[in-house]
């Protein structure tokens, strides 16, 4: 679906509530978690698959200068949601809790995927390539068509000038807010 399908209403909605519902998402997860050690030690690794994942984009991404076609670029146009969908899937499992797993989908699919389809538009606008790029490389999974034709490394710059980082000490602090609970509400044996 184009994102020039969206009103400008909801584009502005979905601008508006972008952040907004990612605090909203930190207190569904301070009040639903339910963490254990086996929900810990399977959503932990998939949190860190999505992080590594985010950070591999981040290392490729100039933002507004050029079109990102390398590193993960190359196999999806928008690595960092699936990175970031990762993190909140992991995030999910940690916490084990429905109400979790329900906010985080409608979060996802009525903020983030609007998100996706505004974005792209606005790379349709700078970049005069990215309707052919589109065209070769899956939205977010799918077989792409041909081999890749930017190969450009890895830049700690750009990471490091991304913020990446950040998403990082963010989850850090996540993990610890769970291992606590986790720990707090352990039932004890004697």
């Amino acid at each position: 679906m184009p994102s020039h399908w969206f009103p400008k209403a909801y584009a502005d909605w979905v601008a508006r509530v972008r952040v907004p519902s990612g605090f909203l998402l930190v207190v569904a997860f301070g009040i639903f978690s339910q963490p254990s050690a086996g929900s810990l030690s399977v959503g932990i690794p998939v949190s860190f698959a999505g992080l590594a994942l985010r950070a591999w984009a981040s290392g490729h991404l100039l933002k507004d200068q050029r079109l990102a076609e390398s590193g993960p670029y190359a196999f999806t146009r928008n690595p960092l949601y699936i990175g970031t969908l990762l993190v909140a899937c992991g995030l999910v499992i940690d916490g084990r809790s429905w109400v979790l797993a329900i906010t985080f989908a409608i979060v996802f699919l009525f903020v983030y995927l609007p998100v996706i389809e505004l974005e792209e538009q606005h790379l349709r606008d700078i970049f005069w390539a990215y309707e052919e790029y589109a065209r070769r490389v899956p939205k977010l999974i799918g077989l792409r068509r041909g081999p890749p034709r930017v190969k450009l490394p890895f830049a700690v710059k750009t990471y490091l000038d991304n913020r990446e980082y950040q998403a990082l000490l963010g989850f850090l602090l996540g993990l610890a807010f769970l291992i606590a609970k986790w720990l707090w509400f352990a039932p004890t044996t004697t």
